[in-house]
């Protein structure tokens, strides 16, 4: 899913009372983080993921996670990473109406 700069400000406002569920130590990014990371984005929609490790790599893992979960980049500050994925029941989209609307 493709976000412009106003759906990708309003998810990131959202984003800012959130802790990371997600951190990234040392082994990497690994086949069950990248399990929870998609089970996270089941049930929360936006979700944090902090770099404690592999900071040099943040932004291709960035892609790797994005890509393996099938989620949307929001954005990467600076050791943060915060991806979007809408739930698979439309009853359950917390954001999908808001996002509509500034998709115009």
């Amino acid at each position: 899913m493709e976000i412009n700069a106003k759906q990708r400000k309003l998810l990131e406002k959202n984003a800012q009372g959130l802790s990371a569920l997600v951190q990234i130590g040392g082994a990497g990014v690994t086949e069950n983080q990248i399990t929870q990371i998609s089970r996270l984005l089941d049930e929360h929609e936006l979700i944090k993921i902090k770099f404690n490790e592999f900071k040099d790599e943040k932004r291709d893992l960035s892609t790797e996670i994005t890509e393996k979960t099938d989620a949307t980049f929001v954005r990467l500050i600076g050791n943060v990473l915060i991806l979007y994925r809408p739930a698979k029941e439309a009853n359950d989209r917390k954001f999908e109406k808001d996002l509509d609307n500034l998709a115009k």
